[in-house]
């Protein structure tokens, strides 16, 4: 009899950026995901399956970019990107030789090699397909595909209850177009939780849960971060400062005072009920967590492992190991991908161990059949750890045979496991501190009221045209689409680590100066529909969306009394 569950939480998720160029920042973003990640990732899973492994894991793929990874033009071009990396290996393998550096000409094989097997396997096993190859396994049960919000919004910063509505609504609309069915579990962006909340007195009315948004799309489940589970201080609390406590974020963005109970210690190891019994929260297992993580002690940063920060000037490849934490990038000694394969057996082994001891060591403590919940990026794996899905796939071949530990996916484990105890989550996220600061600061403050503007006027669009159609409804749906594209996350994210601050501005200003010329039209009931149709073609994301999900919802649904 086993005594408790783990599933893998592998959250999948890249910026839009179809058709945005390539290199350093636009469409190649995709092509390196495809290629490190999620090719690798599908290989790994479908050998697992064909081999008769009865594994399980939850794999969450955004809206956005199932829709990117699904675009005809996206899927062209990985196969030109895949082709480059192969013949540049192939030709720097052949120079190397040349010059008699047989040992870097032997890595250029290497990765030749490999190029080519993603190569042919993207072509002749997927069929040139990266989406449908998820569902398969989906429809094989050995993963459970989750969702998120349509463009990655950062939903506790999104002051209309309309764009939640369609920013969740568009999700699951989106899943259902690709996976044949309804999701079961749903990844909050940035792990953003909003609780329910009174607005200011005098207005009357209530602000619902993110929970409450998953409910109405029949969501059996979201993930939550560890400190928002097991305790800790809650965003805006135990403060009387006109700022919250987090310095630059409005009090605005943080919960009124009063909201909370004192934290009550509760456990990853089992799923709660948020606030009523119709959506189940998930906690990230920290332990877990940390051993990957970890910069110190995680398993990416062993030296036998690439090095990726390093890259040949000429060829562009990877032909450096770790080395070492504190050696210079000059002084990085060459990879040895066997001797790296050695290591990430070791890993995966003692990964296993340490999930077997947890799942034990809970259930005696509780005899409850508990839940490991380890979350990641799926972009780590492969792209950042070159070696990290081989370490996946091996963790999951090991604990399928494991007679302590049952291999689960998050929705699955609630319904076999339901939640016997309530919790009232605190506002909170996995950014920096815990809250809401790596999208809303000094740097980035200027987005949210151009957010708020446009989500208002949409609104306004909606009313005044209850049953559009034509023309003028195309140009509604397209507003919708542009304004769900300014709403992702990803471009205050890119503003504040500096990682892609002017493609991240320009991106933004671009999405909001055309959703603005389409409201234009709108109000004028003067629609260009070649320039509607040329803004759709730009876009290519949610044929299906339609413009009423982003109708008034304080107004209509939300009103209570505030005492």
């Amino acid at each position: 009899m086993r005594k408790g569950a783990f599933t893998f939480v592998l959250h999948s998720h890249l910026p839009y950026c179809r058709r945005a160029g390539r290199w350093p920042h636009g469409e190649e973003w995709l092509h390196e995901g495809a290629a490190d990640t999620y090719l690798p990732l599908l290989i790994a899973l479908h050998d697992l399956a064909e081999e008769g492994c009865h594994y399980r894991l939850t794999v969450g793929l955004t809206p956005v970019l199932c829709e990117q990874l699904a675009d005809a033009h996206v899927l062209e071009n990985l196969e030109i990107y895949l082709r480059e990396r192969m013949e540049r290996a192939h030709w720097h393998a052949g120079h190397l030789e040349q010059e008699g550096d047989l040992a870097r000409s032997e890595l250029a094989r290497f990765w030749d090699k490999h190029y080519a097997f993603l190569l042919d396997t993207f072509i002749n096993r997927f069929g040139r397909q990266i989406v449908p190859p998820f569902r398969r396994l989906q429809d094989l049960e050995l993963i459970e595909v989750s969702t998120g919000a349509a463009t990655h919004g950062y939903l506790p910063l999104l002051e209309r209850d309309s764009a939640i509505h369609a920013q969740v609504a568009v999700g699951v609309q989106t899943y259902r177009r690709h996976f044949g069915q309804s999701p079961g579990s749903f990844w909050l962006p940035e792990c953003a939780y909003r609780p329910t909340y009174a607005t200011d007195a005098g207005k009357g009315y209530v602000k619902p849960g993110l929970h409450e948004f998953l409910a109405e799309q029949r969501i059996l489940c979201f993930f939550a971060e560890t400190h928002a589970i097991e305790g800790g201080l809650p965003v805006g609390k135990a403060t009387g400062d006109a700022m919250g406590p987090y310095g630059d974020v409005p009090r605005r963005y943080l919960v009124p005072l009063g909201q909370y109970p004192e934290p009550t210690l509760k456990t990853t190891y089992l799923p709660y009920w948020v606030s009523d019994p119709r959506v189940a929260a998930i906690g990230r297992n920290n332990r877990t967590g940390l051993q990957v993580w970890s910069a110190e002690h995680g398993y990416p940063g062993d030296y036998h492992y690439r090095e990726f920060h390093k890259k040949d000037g000429a060829s562009g490849l990877h032909y450096w190991k770790v080395t070492g934490a504190r050696v210079d990038l000059g002084d990085k000694e060459l990879y040895n991908p066997a001797r790296a394969q050695e290591r990430m057996h070791d890993h995966s082994r003692h990964f296993a161990n340490l999930v077997e001891d947890l799942v034990r060591d809970f259930y005696g403590r509780s005899r409850l059949f508990g839940i490991v919940s380890a979350a990641y990026d799926t972009e780590l794996f492969g792209h950042w750890w070159f070696e990290g899905v081989d370490w996946l796939r091996e963790v999951l071949r090991i604990l399928s045979r494991s007679e302590d530990v049952e291999l689960t996916t998050a929705s699955r484990h609630v319904r076999e496991h339901p939640p016997e105890d309530v919790l009232a989550l605190p506002e909170s996220s996995w950014g920096q501190a815990g809250n809401h600061f790596t999208w809303m600061n000094t740097d980035t403050e200027w987005v949210w009221p151009l957010i708020g503007e446009a989500q208002l006027r949409m609104e306004r669009l909606v009313a005044r045209y209850p049953q559009a159609s034509g023309p003028l409804a195309d140009a509604l749906n397209q507003a919708g689409r542009e304004l769900l594209l300014i709403e992702s996350s990803d471009w205050p994210f890119l503003i504040t680590t500096w990682q892609a601050r002017d493609y991240a501005t320009n991106r933004f200003q671009d999405h909001l100066e055309r959703f603005h010329r389409l409201a234009d039209m709108a109000e004028y009931n003067q629609v260009d529909e070649g320039l509607v149709a040329q803004y759709f073609d730009l876009d290519r994301v949610f044929p299906d969306l339609d413009y009423h999900d982003f109708a008034d919802r304080e107004r209509v649904d939300q009103r209570a009394s505030v005492t």
